[in-house]
């Protein structure tokens, strides 16, 4: 197989929140049908914004997260297609084939109170847990989930 032609992929970052016992941030997406609506925080790159700088930003919005310690970051992009039904809505996907993403993990700081799914204004999560990350994969819409397994691979030894 060959690899995707990146440039039909919209850049974006998502972001791998460990607590202090190596359970992970997982929320839930507002408005999304269950089962499989649980996520990481994840989202698009401003035009000239660093890909890091994004990620802390995508955090603050979605989650009101700023207690954060950076523990690593993938070298390469880990992509996802979006299926059909996704690109009927091209207002949503903006022409692109899916999303090319780099993923960083972080150890969380603070604590519980500090989160806040409101602190952005536009609610993108509805409920959230701290989750063994193991379980994320089989908790996250189809089309992410090969996705999912990579950064799951590559962060799962801040689990422990």
């Amino acid at each position: 197989m060959s690899p995707p032609d990146l440039d039909r992929y919209r850049p974006n970052v998502g972001v791998v929140l460990f607590r202090s016992d190596g359970r992970v941030w997982l929320g839930r997406r507002a408005g999304a049908p269950g089962p499989y609506n649980w996520q990481f925080p994840q989202g698009g790159v401003d035009p000239g914004e660093d890909w890091e700088t994004a990620a802390r930003r995508e955090l603050k919005e979605e989650t009101g997260v700023t207690s954060a310690t950076l523990l690593a970051a993938t070298d390469g992009w880990i992509t996802y297609d979006f299926p059909p039904e996704v690109l009927a809505g091209a207002k949503r996907t903006r022409g692109f084939k899916g999303q090319k993403q780099k993923w960083f993990a972080y150890r969380f700081e603070g604590e519980d109170s500090e989160i806040d799914l409101e602190a952005h204004g536009e609610v993108e999560f509805d409920a959230w847990e701290w989750a063994h990350i193991d379980a994320a994969p089989a908790r996250v819409v189809d089309f992410k989930r090969a996705a999912y397994d990579q950064v799951v691979a590559t962060f799962r030894r801040f689990a422990d």
